[in-house]
């Protein structure tokens, strides 16, 4: 039978949900996985003897922080498990001027330009930079979680920023993203190769979101050969933004939708294209289909 914690200790994770599920999703960078960790936080407290607690926000964080470095050590021995999760839900929104309520959806483009540089840092280095450089947790707190010693978890933690400053955010919503999606999708088109390659970065993850499931290419070179999916002609198409990763919708002649395409560029390369084609997810998205006579290119 599932014990039931006092009023008070019910209260006090309330007060600390907000904090909890923002750490949890800027380790992961998972909104779904972060809300998973929350509660699997609280499904602990309630069998954990409150006498044994002397902080209890303290306490939380470091569960938090260990459920969510275990599950970013998953994601790297089953890398198809955290695409599924990135396209368990699709955000699908045109990409021109914002209106009101898109101003939110952009102004989050900047976490998620730095969700993308932290996805190059090792599982323990994610962990210590979030928790210290963002939430100020002390080294010592750190360094219980991913069992190191202070001192090696301030050195973890200063690798990770060395990183995280060296590493060039992710193009914006401007002409630099576009000339590199536009390059590449002429070079598809042409079937050129080598120029390919050229706006390909050598780690370029290729993920494909099919009816049969997600299906994940890596390598420029692989995603280079099979670019041929990128140049077929289709009736019409509107630029997105997926998630708020910019990209390109496309529709068959009679409205249906056909894909929806989106491109991380870093560092004036491609680092990553998502692609959905599952018919099933495609028609969860509520976006017209532009007239042929409006259609933007």
């Amino acid at each position: 039978m599932t014990a039931h914690p006092p009023g008070h200790v019910t209260e006090a994770f309330e007060a600390q949900r907000d904090r909890l599920r923002a750490v949890a999703y800027r380790v992961l960078g998972s909104h779904a996985d972060a809300e998973d960790v929350v509660q699997e936080a609280w499904m602990r407290l309630v069998r954990q003897d409150e006498a044994t607690i002397g902080n209890l926000a303290g306490w939380l964080t470091t569960v938090v922080g260990r459920i969510s470095l275990d599950l970013l050590r998953s994601r790297r021995a089953h890398p198809e498990t955290a695409y599924e999760q990135e396209f368990a839900n699709l955000v699908v929104t045109p990409d021109d001027a914002p209106a009101p309520d898109e101003q939110v959806a952009l102004a989050d483009s900047v976490g998620l330009a730095l969700l993308v540089v932290l996805d190059s840092l090792t599982p323990g280095e994610r962990l210590a930079f979030v928790l210290h450089d963002m939430f100020a947790v002390p080294f010592q707190e750190i360094g219980q979680i991913l069992g190191k010693s202070t001192g090696a978890t301030k050195m973890i933690a200063s690798r990770a920023r060395r990183k995280v400053r060296a590493t060039d955010r992710p193009a914006g919503l401007g002409g630099g993203h576009r000339e590199v999606v536009q390059a590449f999708q002429a070079a598809a088109a042409s079937g050129d190769f080598e120029a390919l390659l050229r706006v390909l970065d050598p780690n370029v993850k290729l993920t494909v979101d099919t009816p049969d499931g997600v299906v994940v290419t890596l390598g420029a070179t692989k995603v280079a050969t099979g670019a041929r999916m990128f140049s077929g002609e289709v009736a019409r198409h509107r630029p997105v933004l997926l998630n708020g990763i910019p990209g390109h919708m496309s529709w068959c002649s009679d409205g249906t939708p056909l894909s929806v395409i989106a491109f991380t560029v870093i560092g004036g390369r491609i680092t990553g294209i998502h692609i959905v084609v599952d018919p099933a997810k495609l028609a969860s998205i509520h976006l017209p289909a532009p007239d042929r006579a409006g259609e933007e290119e």
